[in-house]
C-alpha cells in the first residue's frame, strides 16, 4: 500500500550480517531493478557479505531459498520477482504459491524472510514499485536479523538464569 504509515524503526545496523537473496529472472527489468535496490540499500546498511542468486521465475524462489536456508549462514534471506496478472488463473497460482512458499521456508528455519515477489495488476504497477519495495526488502531483512539476534540473546539469557536458580 503506497503512503502508508509504516511507523519509526530502530536505527540499522548490517555490518555484522551475511544477507542471501534470491531474485527470479520473469518480468527481468523489474527483478533487476529491485536487485539493485535492495544491493544498494543493504551497502548503505552496512552489510558487506550479501550473495545473489537467480532462478527463472517465482515459483522456483523458494527452493532456492530453501537451499540457501539449509547452508545455516545466513542471517535473513530475501525473495525479490514480479508477477504481474494476465488473463488467466495463473497469476493466482503463482501469487499463492511463492508466497505460502517463502512463508514456509521462514517459519520452518527460524530465518527471516524480506518477501519482495510483487503482485501487481499491470507492469506500471510493477516500474512504480521496483525501487521503494527493493529498498524496502533491504531493511526488512536487516532489521528482523537484529530482531531475531536479540530475540535469541534474551532465551539463552532466560535458559542461563534458569539453570542458575536451579543449581542455587
Amino acid at each position: 500500500m503506497q503512503n502508508a504509515n509504516q511507523g519509526i524503526a530502530q536505527e540499522l545496523d548490517g555490518q555484522f550480517l551475511h544477507i542471501g537473496i534470491v531474485q527470479a529472472r520473469f518480468n527481468e527489468d523489474v527483478t533487476n531493478a529491485l536487485a539493485a535496490a535492495c544491493i544498494q540499500e543493504l551497502e548503505a546498511l552496512g552489510v558487506s557479505h550479501i550473495d545473489h542468486v537467480t532462478v527463472p521465475g517465482a515459483l522456483e524462489v523458494p527452493l532456492a531459498l530453501q537451499a540457501m536456508a539449509e547452508r545455516a549462514e545466513y542471517d535473513a534471506l530475501i525473495a525479490l520477482g514480479c508477477i504481474v496478472r494476465g488473463e488467466t488463473y495463473h497469476f493466482e497460482l503463482v501469487a499463492n504459491e511463492s508466497g505460502a512458499g517463502v512463508s514456509r521456508i521462514g517459519l520452518d528455519y527460524n530465518l527471516p524472510i524480506a518477501n519482495a515477489i510483487l503482485t501487481t495488476e499491470n507492469m506500471e504497477q510493477a516500474v512504480a514499485r521496483q525501487t521503494d519495495k527493493g529498498r524496502d526488502a533491504a531493511r526488512v531483512a536487516v532489521e528482523m536479523a537484529m530482531l531475531m539476534e536479540d530475540l535469541s540473546g534474551d532465551a539463552a539469557d532466560i535458559l542461563d538464569d534458569e539453570l542458575t536458580e536451579g543449581q542455587a
